[in-house]
């Protein structure tokens, strides 16, 4: 897949110190050799690497608004579902994502930018893999430097095959089409692999990320750690259905982080000091991500059009069935009158309005934003274990999360099925807006379903999608298509 576009080089290679870097343009492509010059020559170079991949979770890519990096996938995840709304046209962004049609159109943007984005960093983490040993540097420092780089691999091919391939069916032999294997940078075309070999080489690199990481002490929270690593590794088990690793991982990796509490969770989610977030994108105030940043379009109060014609608000069948005593209901207005809601001057209020996300203010863009936080660990081996049949570990999982938002709330009896259900409930409650949503239905093989609440079938097209649907797959972008011929299209 041949581009013309330099930009991720910059950080990695040109720009170490983040400084300044011109476009000199280029034909590359996700198969691609970087070359990787001096760049790894000393292990200072190999962190300057590490964190230009960090930083290009939330630069803008290919000159487009709405593709403000990782974030930006994280949106199009949610738009997808049924618990975000889209509460008026706006200003266009997201809106063919929010209907079904943009991940569906070989030219879209949306593919091609998904696409593009994770193999650009697989194509840089490779890099990093495959030279870091050979520098110059402490022996630690290659280990830390080498165990992020596999977790970021690991992260880019599990987000790939999710959104690129079928889903991933337990006690199968998933022959299924994935994504193309790139482990050493080519300009070869290669095939798509089967969903089972991408899902066998991302527990491979995580495995031994998980090795490298052991010891290593992070100055950032942006810095992948072996808590991060886990946790990578138990949403990789939980979507694969192993269950015992899902839960064990979920619980090792949220050692040493607590809970946040009642009033940090009304702060805006936007500050990784925050002791329950693991892993999360860091923002300087110097770094001002203008349009392109996930607050320009989630946020309660940033003064971008999107925000002031179209605050994004939750699905009220959701909300409906929040407890009253739920702190987390406190993230958004029914009535759409509630003058404590924050809003952009000029803004408009809408029923189910939310507030859960903040921009440092309504000129500024920026913010942290969580990648992984302590709750979904809960989660992860809430369902796990319930999916196991330990009842009472599960109930255990989710009481100790959810009775921390929720005072009144009772320990669940539930079993079975009908603590899956619980658990799943208050995983679309917790995790709203933080990028799950579509990749949380399709690996349980569950419908689109939108009827019923607040979403408007004018505006959101698609009100249902059936689990067996073929556009749970992305389409390959068509300029993968032309330029390499050994790769398949999707149906």
């Amino acid at each position: 897949m041949k581009r013309t576009i330099n930009k991720f080089l910059c950080i990695l290679a040109v720009s170490v110190l983040f400084t300044a870097c011109k476009e000199d343009y280029l034909e590359t492509s996700p198969t691609d050799a970087i070359s990787s010059g001096t760049v790894f020559q000393t292990t200072n170079n190999g962190w300057a690497a590490i964190n230009g991949i960090h930083r290009a979770l939330y630069i803008q890519w290919l000159g487009n608004q709405d593709q403000g990096g990782h974030s930006a996938n994280m949106i199009y995840s949610d738009m997808m579902g049924e618990d975000l709304v889209q509460t008026a046209q706006g200003n266009g962004w997201f809106n063919a994502d929010y209907q079904w049609t943009a991940h569906r159109n070989v030219n879209s943007r949306t593919p091609y930018f998904s696409y593009y984005f994770y193999y650009r960093i697989i194509a840089n983490a490779n890099n990093i893999i495959n030279n870091i040993d050979n520098a110059e540097g402490p022996e630690a420092d290659k280990k830390a430097i080498k165990g992020q780089a596999l977790a970021y691999r690991s992260w880019c091919y599990f987000n790939l095959v999710q959104l690129f391939g079928k889903r991933y069916v337990a006690g199968q032999n998933n022959s299924q089409l994935g994504v193309p294997i790139l482990l050493v940078n080519t300009t070869e075309g290669q095939p798509r692999a089967t969903v089972e070999e991408v899902y066998a080489q991302a527990i491979e690199d995580i495995d031994a990320a998980i090795t490298n990481l052991q010891g290593y002490t992070r100055a950032h929270k942006s810095n992948i750690n072996v808590n991060v690593a886990k946790g990578i590794k138990a949403r990789i088990a939980l979507t694969k259905g192993d269950w015992a690793t899902a839960a064990q991982m979920a619980a090792e990796a949220r050692q040493g982080f607590t809970l946040m509490s009642n009033a940090q969770y009304l702060q805006g989610f936007n500050d990784l000091d925050n002791p329950e977030w693991i892993w999360g994108i860091e923002q300087i105030s110097d770094q001002q991500t203008y349009f392109y940043s996930f607050f320009a379009y989630m946020s309660a109060n940033f003064n971008s059009t999107n925000i002031r014609t179209n605050p994004k608000a939750i699905n009220s069948r959701l909300y409906n069935q929040i407890s009253a005593t739920d702190v987390r209901k406190q993230l958004w207005d029914p009535t759409g009158a509630n003058t404590a809601f924050p809003i952009p001057p000029g803004g408009v209020r809408k029923p189910y309005m939310n507030r859960k996300f903040m921009a440092a203010s309504s000129s500024l863009s920026i913010g942290d934003l969580p990648l992984m936080r302590a709750g979904e660990m809960y989660l992860i081996e809430a369902e796990a274990r319930a999916r196991m049949g330990e009842n009472g570990p599960a109930q255990d999982a989710l009481f100790t999360l959810v009775k921390n938002r929720d005072a009144a709330y009772i320990k669940s009896a539930a079993t079975g099925q009908a603590l899956i259900n619980e658990i799943l409930l208050q995983r679309r409650i917790e995790l709203w807006g933080e990028g799950f949503r579509f990749q949380d239905l399709k690996r349980t093989n569950s419908p689109l379903d939108r009827t019923g609440g607040n979403h408007t079938q004018s505006l959101a097209l698609e009100m249902t999608v059936p689990a067996d649907d073929v556009r749970w797959e992305f389409l390959i972008p068509q300029r993968e298509i032309n330029a390499n011929p050994a790769v398949e299209q999707n149906p």
